[in-house]
């Protein structure tokens, strides 16, 4: 249902690493019950079963998810443009070519060199982009009480995934540059297949090797739980034969589940927030959602369109990195698209396409996340289990987002749309919700 996100970094670094590498029972609402529906108490009402929902959060919880969720706005906008800061830096300071010179010394194999100057470089650009990293993970997270980490916890996390950085992004702009310097013309498209292999790769290998260097995961402890969701699993034709939960209350108080990896790498994992914080129909909905992005393939329709962003990065990068490069490129010792030391230029108008293309990336998510929540309502029956859990979500995700803010700045739907869609589904499947109650709500 969420994923867990990492430290934060500068738009710089994630220009380099996202694009190679590219995570109580509740109560029942008033008037809300099937069976007070169907006895004839009342008619159901979609809109009003959804603000009786949105009622049970006190103004004081909803201006907090607000102001928490509005501020992420400013953030993008302020990693953006440190990022272009940190770019500007390196190559006008002359640091890139420095470093480019310094591994051109030491060594005389071409992908070495560029192997040494993308660690050097991926260090120096998180040890630049420290302070934002620091307020935005740590500070900000405990300010919103979302975070259970202590400053050394976090700190680790942090290193772990400059180490994961430094190995994958490292291997992945070796193979950038190959492609770079053996096709300069059209290294762009090649770039494309080449980065989009290189994510179902890390999509492959991550629930394996990389996930558990942040947490332990262990099989589910809850023997019927378990089965109800292999059960789940097996209906839906997700050939996982275990399941497992994972410590993530180590860092956040979030709910998360996920169907993760694909082949023989494939998993299907609850953190611990969501089993101690959640009933068991919310589970089921959660469970359902998550497999729903498996059987309606929007893993590889995930893959396909970021081929296509990535594609469309590379031709304005292909378009603009020699224009830009002519006026600056003697200053900053930059040779060509095909030299490292011209990297933080290429990342920086990669940053450009991403940030411009913001909203078109966020629709595409939350059209597969619309996708995932009916399937997960089809395939559990827990509309209430569903408009549970988007409160939940609303902890730290603001609920009634206007149109144009959901459009731009939401990768899921807003917290109000998706428990209508649980409501408005609830009201055409009255009937057969109330003949398998076993028996009515208290």
């Amino acid at each position: 249902m969420t994923r867990r996100r990492p430290a934060p970094r500068a738009v710089f670094f994630l220009a380099i690493f996202l694009l190679f590498v590219i995570p109580l029972p509740a109560q029942s609402p008033p008037d809300a019950s099937p069976t007070a529906a169907s006895a004839g108490v009342a008619p159901f009402d979609p809109e009003a079963a959804t603000e009786a929902y949105l009622a049970r959060l006190s103004p004081e919880q909803r201006a907090r998810s607000d102001a928490y969720f509005e501020g992420g706005y400013w953030l993008q906008l302020w990693d953006f443009l440190i990022g272009l800061g940190i770019a500007w830096l390196l190559l006008g300071t002359g640091l890139s070519a420095g470093i480019r010179n310094r591994v051109e010394r030491w060594t005389r194999h071409r992908w070495l060199q560029t192997l040494l100057y993308s660690g050097a470089t991926i260090l120096l650009v998180t040890l630049l982009s420290f302070p934002m990293s620091l307020y935005e993970g740590f500070f900000r997270e405990h300010r919103y009480q979302l975070s259970n980490q202590s400053l050394g916890e976090w700190l680790k996390d942090v290193l772990v995934g400059v180490g994961v950085g430094l190995v994958l992004g490292g291997l992945a702009l070796v193979t950038l540059y190959a492609v770079l310097r053996k096709a300069p013309k059209t290294w762009w498209i090649w770039g494309t297949a080449v980065s989009v292999a290189f994510s179902m790769f890390v999509a492959l290998i991550f629930p394996v090797f990389i996930a558990p260097l942040f947490n332990t995961y262990t099989p589910l402890r809850d023997t019927e739980l378990r089965e109800t969701i292999l059960a789940l699993a097996r209906a839906n034709g997700i050939p996982a034969n275990d399941v497992y939960q994972v410590d993530a209350s180590r860092q956040s108080k979030r709910v998360s589940a996920n169907v993760s990896g694909f082949a023989g790498t494939l998993r299907i994992t609850l953190n611990d927030n969501l089993l101690n914080r959640c009933s068991p129909g919310e589970i089921q909905e959660v469970m359902g959602h998550e497999m729903g992005h498996y059987a309606l393939n929007h893993v590889y329709e995930g893959l396909l369109f970021e081929g296509f962003i990535i594609l469309v990065g590379f031709a304005f990068v292909r378009w603009s990195f020699e224009r830009v490069a002519r006026g600056f490129g003697r200053k900053w010792g930059v040779r060509g698209v095909g030299d490292v030391a011209g990297l933080p230029l290429l990342a920086a108008l990669l940053s450009v396409t991403f940030f411009v293309l913001t909203p078109l990336n966020n629709t595409f998510t939350r059209v597969n996340e619309a996708e995932a929540d009916l399937f997960g309502l089809n395939a559990t029956r827990q509309p209430d289990g569903a408009a549970e859990v988007a409160l939940k979500l609303g902890e730290y995700r603001k609920l009634s987002p206007g149109p144009l803010e959901e459009w731009i700045f939401f990768d899921h739907p807003g917290g109000r749309n998706r428990i209508l869609m649980a409501m408005r589904w609830k009201a055409e499947h009255l009937k057969d919700l109330s003949a398998t109650s076993p028996s009515p709500a208290p």
